[in-house]
């Protein structure tokens, strides 16, 4: 398989809360994208000010890490074709009301600062966003038997 690539999504403290682990990351596993790193931890403030680096100094930070410090986030790495893209369509818009039917803040969110999920919206942000919740040795290669029934 050529190109293959691997993207962070969280499953933010929202959607802990609300039951829909399962029901995200079967959206993935269905789509054929393969896991290949999850854990469940409570982020620091130290770990939320890095991955939201872009947002420091802005308005609405002090209340997003607040939010995402109110209880345990699902950290999963997943790997596939063109998956980083891919991902932040499975996921829809950032906010849910402009999200489409069928995506998963389109069936799960109404309010933005209640988006369910984060997701890496560049291959390099993926990179970094990997390295800073996961260590390499959390990070499994495998091989899938389902891979010949998905790529060519």
């Amino acid at each position: 398989m050529s190109q293959t690539e691997r993207t962070f999504i969280a499953v933010k403290p929202d959607g802990v809360q609300r039951g829909l682990v399962s029901q995200i990351l079967s959206r993935f596993e269905k789509r054929g994208y393969k896991l290949v790193g999850i854990k469940m931890l409570n982020a620091s403030e130290e770990l939320l000010t890095q991955h939201y680096a872009e947002h420091v100094g802005k308005p609405f930070f002090p209340k997003m890490v607040s939010f995402m410090m109110s209880g345990p986030i699902v950290a999963t790495v997943w790997e596939g074709k063109d998956v980083v893209k891919q991902g932040r369509t499975i996921l829809g818009a950032t906010n849910p009301l402009s999200s489409a039917p069928g995506t998963i803040r389109g069936d799960f969110g109404i309010d933005l600062g209640r988006n369910v999920c984060h997701g890496s919206d560049s291959v390099e942000s993926a990179e970094r966003e990997i390295n800073l919740w996961f260590k390499s040795e959390e990070l499994t290669s495998w091989e899938s038997n389902q891979s010949k029934w998905i790529y060519e």
